[in-house]
């Protein structure tokens, strides 16, 4: 199996990752990593730091002349910013620096509970790790697990579906939906809705205020019977859905139909099964399941929508209370964008490609990638021939 842990604070010194499970002999180059972290980091409506980072990958371990040594993969992009925080976020000891310890806690952030939970009388310690800043290093341990995937001639694609109440047509065809959102500011695959887009966020900004929305992710080309339905917890419908949600300012995940399914009648619903024909075994005219059934991939592609709230940093801020005096102040505002939605999409590929890549793994693995293929293409006979 694929697992990872990742450290770092958003002012700190870096951002780090250990990565291990992945199979010997890879091609990987920091350019396969770097081409994802430059698109987290666009968007129309992104705020301040995004001028100040230029998010690059290094591999301090685990890579070799461009291929995985089977070994744990250590990965660190370098916070840019670190230079203007190192007495602020020192590791020795010593006395904070005063004017820059938050007691004011932000509505809709971690700093409250944060702070709470784990006893900090200075919010900071709270806001460094739970700010989304952390969603850079994931989004380079995806592009690692994009790598794996595309060995099976799998992709992982987004785009943007809906920001504010500016809803786009549905795509029809997920890839050349891709193709087109990455020429457009706010990701979105139809440049009549993108346009409306990019006036509701220049309103909100006007206002002050934030915009939430949708993005849809779609994995193309996944064989059929990757996850389980043996075990609640292995199921891959939930484990894609912990995955989406574990992105910060993520409210709701939608897989096929979604919650459109509830209001329809089962007739609407199910996708009828078919002989199949050009080598395939089995066919369906319809995706409403959005490529899972019973928790398995069924051959369709995976298609989920992922719900995002607004930025809860507002420069029209909303009311708290200090944590030390309980006096009742406007919430503080520390640097911020107005819609993260379109980055948000890129993180959105990175978390499933990891879950992807995982249960390749887990059904097709061995110490090497051509261990791995041998094992997946013997199967995919097996598909054929059932």
């Amino acid at each position: 199996m694929l697992r990872y842990l990742n450290a770092g604070e958003s002012h700190g010194r870096c951002l780090m990752a250990v990565l291990e499970g992945v199979p010997a002999g890879l091609p990987l180059t920091a350019e396969d990593i770097d081409v994802d972290l430059v698109r987290r980091q666009g968007g129309y409506g992104r705020g301040g730091r995004m001028r100040i980072e230029k998010d690059r990958i290094e591999f301090s371990c685990g890579v070799r002349k461009g291929k995985t040594l089977g070994n744990p993969l250590g990965l660190t992009i370098e916070n840019k910013d670190w230079k203007n925080w190192v007495d602020i976020m020192a590791a020795e000891p010593g006395p904070p620096v005063t004017e820059r310890v938050v007691t004011r806690p932000r509505p809709g952030h971690a700093d409250l509970v944060g702070a709470i939970k784990y006893g900090h009388r200075d919010i900071r310690n709270v806001l460094e790790k739970a700010s989304a800043r952390e969603t850079a290093i994931r989004v380079a341990i995806g592009g690692v697990a994009k790598a794996l995937l595309a060995q099976f001639d799998m992709r992982v694609v987004s785009y943007t579906t809906e920001i504010g109440r500016v809803k786009a047509p549905i795509a029809t065809d997920p890839l050349s939906a891709y193709e087109q959102a990455e020429q457009s500011q706010v990701r979105c695959h139809d440049s009549v809705a993108g346009d409306k887009m990019i006036e509701l966020i220049r309103s909100a900004k006007h206002k002050g205020d934030s915009l939430g929305g949708v993005f849809e992710v779609v994995v193309t080309n996944p064989p059929i019977g990757l996850g389980t339905y043996a075990q609640w917890d292995r199921r891959l419908t939930a484990r894609l859905a912990m995955a989406a949600m574990s992105i910060q300012a993520m409210k709701g995940v939608e897989i096929g139909m979604g919650f459109e399914a509830a209001r329809s009648f089962g007739s609407e619903v199910h996708d009828d099964i078919y002989p199949g024909d050009q080598g395939q075994t089995f066919l369906r005219k319809t995706n409403n399941a959005g490529g899972l059934e019973g928790g398995i991939t069924n051959g369709q592609p995976i298609v989920l929508r992922v719900a995002m709230k607004p930025i809860a940093t507002l420069y029209s801020p909303k009311h708290s209370v200090d944590i030390q005096t309980k006096e009742p102040f406007e919430a503080t505002v520390e640097r911020s964008d107005i819609c993260t939605v379109p980055a948000a999409g890129v993180v959105g590929e990175a978390v499933i490609a990891f879950e992807m890549a995982n249960v390749m793994v887990e059904k097709f693995g061995g110490d090497t990638l051509e261990e791995m293929k041998r094992n997946f293409d013997a199967y995919q006979e097996y598909v054929k021939s059932f």
